[in-house]
């Protein structure tokens, strides 16, 4: 499995890091990203807290750690500052928290992260067509998730996003062990979600490619 959103201790996950990504090599884990919640009052002390643990990590362990950071519940407006010193201060991955149906995200944030050039929107609801184009024409991932509640619009996502031609990937939004997913756990949600199986290993193989990406940006 390669998830590219997770959480740790630094926001509201339940462990730190060290045993995240223990217990995510465990259940077969080759790569996963921290990218906990920020926004413009924390995201300068919280980065340079996972940029040291993930060079750590990945100097004593298999498992590849990608850091990162979410951008959350920040006014729109404010995104593209927030992305670009994320960028500045050593983010390998930046993810903005999309317009998730159980949570009142402000109206405009999917098109403000897609604006900015985000690496993933995760969750983003009731995406629409444009924005979905847009993301493809920006290369932003947009993101189905195994998190329950952010995944009713799993369905949606996933049939705008191919209409538009829009890259998908799947993360699971870890915040606690539980949430972590096998392979196989994230090829049922994505079928849930509507796609064939081999629509679905389409997808696995779209969190290969970006992967690589990672990688070089960290080599």
């Amino acid at each position: 499995m390669i998830d590219f959103h997770t959480h740790t201790l630094f926001s509201d996950g339940l462990l730190v890091p060290s045993e995240l990504v223990r217990r995510a090599f465990c259940i077969g884990y080759r790569a996963i990203g921290l990218t906990d919640h920020v926004d413009g009052s924390s995201l300068d002390f919280v980065l340079p807290r996972i940029l040291k643990v993930a060079a750590e990590l990945n100097r004593f362990q298999q498992v590849f750690v990608i850091p990162g950071v979410e951008i959350t519940h920040a006014p729109p407006d404010q995104i593209p500052e927030l992305v670009a010193e994320a960028r500045k201060l050593g983010a390998v991955l930046v993810v903005v928290h999309g317009e998730s149906p159980v949570e009142p995200v402000a109206p405009g944030t999917n098109r403000a992260a897609i604006d900015s050039g985000v690496d993933i929107l995760a969750h983003p609801g009731f995406i629409t067509i444009d924005e979905a184009r847009l993301a493809q024409k920006n290369g932003v991932c947009l993101e189905i998730t195994a998190r329950a509640g952010h995944s009713l619009t799993n369905g949606h996502v996933a049939r705008i996003a191919d209409g538009a031609g829009a890259k998908l990937v799947i993360d699971t939004d870890t915040h606690s062990p539980e949430n972590l997913i096998s392979r196989e756990g994230a090829v049922r949600v994505l079928v849930g979600a509507g796609m064939t199986e081999n629509r679905a290993e389409e997808v696995l193989g779209n969190n290969e490619s970006l992967l690589k990406i990672f990688r070089q940006r960290l080599s």
